[in-house]
Parts: structure tokens; sequence; C-alpha cells
């Protein structure tokens, strides 16, 4: 599933691409032919992102709400656009570019009480400067769960997923099975600046990349020059200390971690 940085990045290019244009709106596949219809023609006013949720809005006050989920997957490819190709279920199309969404776990018109709605139930989003990271070290503090666990919980922290998740706790020391109400609150402002610089990096490059230049000595391997410390590196040594990279399932999700680096 794309994290944080993917939708945001996804919501800067729509509003470049299409802020203040008048739209062609259509849903080839047919499961978005009402809602479409009704877009079709307005207004493009802007795009934003909450955590891994997209929304577009119309000069008309219309939201349509867009979350990628597993496989949903939005191109950008230049108009006038070709004949669509496989299950698309929207598609936008302006002055010089258009866009298809393909398999969004959910693609639906949106009111703004949708949107409260939405907002309510969702933890602060490091990418948004609305961001409070204090409500989200309340919810921490007071909570035994694992740390590991609840920066992956939406509720508690929107846009982290399991990459960045496994790299901010390598980045702070801290091991991820530490509880809530062990977690200082120094500790965490620290984890979460880093949070930002680093999904902000993300956002920028179109990629995670978390290692420090001190840790990166140029070495390329089969898949390029290390962009991570311990996300999916079981079994490997710790590019910092050399230990051997841990890995285990937390809540149905792969956990990566060092146990120099990050000690219990």
């Amino acid at each position: 599933m794309p994290e944080g940085h993917t939708i945001h990045r996804l919501a800067r290019l729509h509003h470049r691409r299409y802020r203040g244009q008048q739209l062609r709106v259509s849903s080839p596949q047919g499961r978005f032919v009402d809602e479409a219809r009704a877009l079709d023609g307005q207004v493009f006013r802007a795009a934003e992102a909450w955590g891994k949720h997209l929304l577009h809005h119309y000069d008309s006050g219309a939201m349509v709400h867009i979350h990628l989920g597993l496989y949903g997957k939005f191109s950008d490819v230049k108009a006038p656009m070709p004949a669509p190709v496989g299950q698309v279920r929207l598609r936008i199309e302006g002055d010089d570019h258009g866009g298809d969404l393909r398999g969004p776990t959910a693609c639906e018109m949106y009111t703004p009480e949708d949107l409260d709605a939405l907002v309510a139930r969702l933890g602060p989003d490091p990418l948004r400067k609305d961001a409070d990271p204090d409500k989200a070290f309340r919810r921490i503090h007071k909570s035994r769960r694992a740390l590991g666990a609840m920066l992956m919980d939406q509720k508690i922290v929107a846009g982290i997923g399991n990459v960045y998740r496994a790299e901010v706790l390598f980045r702070a020391g801290v091991h991820p099975m530490r509880i809530g109400t062990a977690v200082e609150n120094d500790v965490w402002q620290r984890m979460w600046r880093d949070t930002v610089e680093l999904m902000d990096v993300g956002v920028r490059k179109g990629k995670i990349i978390t290692i420090r230049p001190e840790d990166d000595h140029g070495v390329r391997g089969p898949r390029g020059r290390p962009r991570s410390y311990v996300y999916r590196r079981r079994g490997e040594p710790c590019r910092v200390c050399g230990n051997t990279i841990l890995g285990e399932i937390m809540e149905g999700r792969n956990l990566f971690w060092c146990p120099s680096c990050q000690p219990d």
C-alpha cells in the first residue's frame, strides 16, 4: 500500500496539473458513472492529502475521496488521452494532462460532513502543516500497546507505512516493542521531526530514502545505492554496527529492527 508521501506527491501533481481547468470526467468501467457525469465539465479547484487519503475539490463544492489501498494506481498521461485500457474507475482529463484511476479501495463522492468524519478519525499527518504531534503522543503515552504497532495505526499517525515505521524507529534507536507508556515525550518529538523530514524527502524525490550521509558509503548493490537501514533486511548485517537484523510479524505486517542499535 502506498505510504503517505506517495499520496501527497500525487495530490501536488494533480493540483499543479488541473487547478483552474474545466475537466472532462468519465468512468469507463461504469462503477462511478453517475458521479462522473455530475462532475464532467466542472472546474477543478484543488487536490489535497490526509494521510493515505486523496481528495479532489471542485468549484461547485463537489468533492471526491480516493483511497488507493493495496492495488489502486493513478496514471498520468498527456492529453489527448488514448482509449482506456483495463478497468478504469475514474478518468479525468484537463488541457494538457489526464489520469486514469484503476483498482482503488475507495472512489466516492464526499460531503463536508464526510470529510470532517474522516479527519476526526485520523491521527496527525506529518506532511500537513496543521499537524499536532502532541495529539499523537497523548494517544501513545496512555497505551501499553507496542510503539511499532501504533506507528502503523492511522488513528494515531496518518500516513506512516511499513517502511517509515521500521526506519524511523531505527534512526531513533527505539525498539519496536517498547510500550507506549514507556515512550518519553522528548523521544517522541525527535521521532516526529525525523518523520516529517524523511517523508518530505519522499515527496520531493518520489522514493523513500532514509540513509544518513555518514552511513552511505556509495557502495552499489544489485538494486543500486542503499536506501534503508533495516526494512526488508532480515538476516543481513546492520549498516551501522554490523549485527544481524532481526524480523518478525507484528499485527500481520513484517517488522525489522537491529537488536544492538535498538536495545530492548
